[in-house]
């Protein structure tokens, strides 16, 4: 996403009930509300599509998502460039074809089958899934994992807090604290070269083998990986590392592929067109507004369930969670 988006006319009726019409609630109810899934977003945003403030929230919460996510992009785009001068990642790879997928006016679940329908009937593949954030990436993946056995993700954080462990260590064994100025090609070549990617008694995992440290990340994902020293730093490796870390997983991905595990990758092209699969989609919405009310009914849906009491009146509950969702 690094050009910017182009807003399209603000159409209250057309960003607010386009995509939710089939769901034809006239109320919500508690068990809507607790379920905090798409068909949530779908109820609140029924409930509210002719509120003023609603609509106004609307529009304020998808300014900010694309603002973000261009900001985001650009620091990303940032870290690829600077790891192709390093050398670790490529400089020619022609982009990657992404095919569209409309979700507007389809659940999770359609949407969900829509991609499944594209993949492999028979052993594993690497799935690649990017979209601006509010189309529902992540809700996508999960969907996608339930509907197919052995399916599993992978996620790019273990691999920055295992290099942030190794950093932090290489400083403790020079007898000081961390500093960004450790952070040479060399170095993080050196680290990088200590995770290695593969089964374990029948799993796969990462192990970290270097500087004194022998460990699956399975076994200290809780414990040192979560250490203050480790948290703290991550921000700092994690801008540093985006080749080092995306040569790995593209690595670890396809070696699972391979071994007929399906793997759902979710993220930003920026990175994730380094990852060799040819099965590759975009989330998208005709209508980009409805992206906004998407965002304001996960919000507004997250408060609400947590002032919800027993034989509340649920909409008028939302309601005042509208009030102070946009007072914020």
């Amino acid at each position: 996403w690094l050009k910017p988006f182009r807003f399209m006319p603000w159409d209250p009726l057309a960003a607010l009930c386009c995509g939710f019409q089939q769901q034809q609630m006239s109320s919500i109810t508690a068990d809507i509300l607790k379920a905090q899934d798409d068909k949530t977003s779908g109820a609140v945003i029924a409930c509210l599509q002719d509120d003023a403030v609603f609509q106004e929230l609307c529009k304020k919460e998808f300014e900010l998502i694309v603002a973000r996510d261009n900001e985001d992009g650009e620091k990303l785009q940032a870290g690829v460039e600077e790891a192709i001068k390093k050398g670790v990642l490529p400089g020619d790879l022609p982009p990657p074809a992404y095919e569209q997928v409309d979700v507007l006016g389809k659940t999770a679940d359609e949407v969900a089958d829509e991609i499944i329908a594209k993949l492999p009937k028979d052993g594993g593949c690497v799935m690649i899934l990017v979209g601006l954030s509010g189309t529902g990436k992540g809700t996508t993946v999960d969907k996608i994992k339930s509907k197919i056995p052995g399916a599993t993700t992978w996620s790019n954080g273990n691999c920055f807090r295992s290099l942030t462990l190794l950093a932090v260590t290489a400083c403790e064994q020079e007898g000081k604290e961390f500093d960004a100025s450790c952070l040479t090609p060399e170095n993080l070549a050196k680290w990088a070269a200590m995770l290695e990617f593969g089964q374990f008694d029948g799993k796969f995992d990462i192990r970290i083998n270097g500087l004194g440290i022998d460990a699956r990340v399975s076994d200290i994902a809780n414990t040192m990986l979560k250490e203050p020293k480790v948290a703290k730093n991550i921000p700092t490796i994690a801008k540093e590392t985006q080749g080092e870390v995306v040569k790995f997983a593209g690595d670890a991905c396809k070696k699972m592929g391979e071994s007929g595990t399906v793997v759902l990758v979710e993220g930003r092209e920026q990175t994730l067109n380094f990852i060799p699969s040819p099965y590759r989609f975009c989330l998208m919405m005709s209508d980009t507004t409805v992206i906004g009310a998407r965002r304001a009914a996960q919000r507004i849906a997250a408060d609400a369930v947590g002032k919800l009491n027993g034989d509340d009146d649920v909409a008028a509950v939302v309601k005042a969670s509208l009030a102070r969702v946009a007072a914020a």
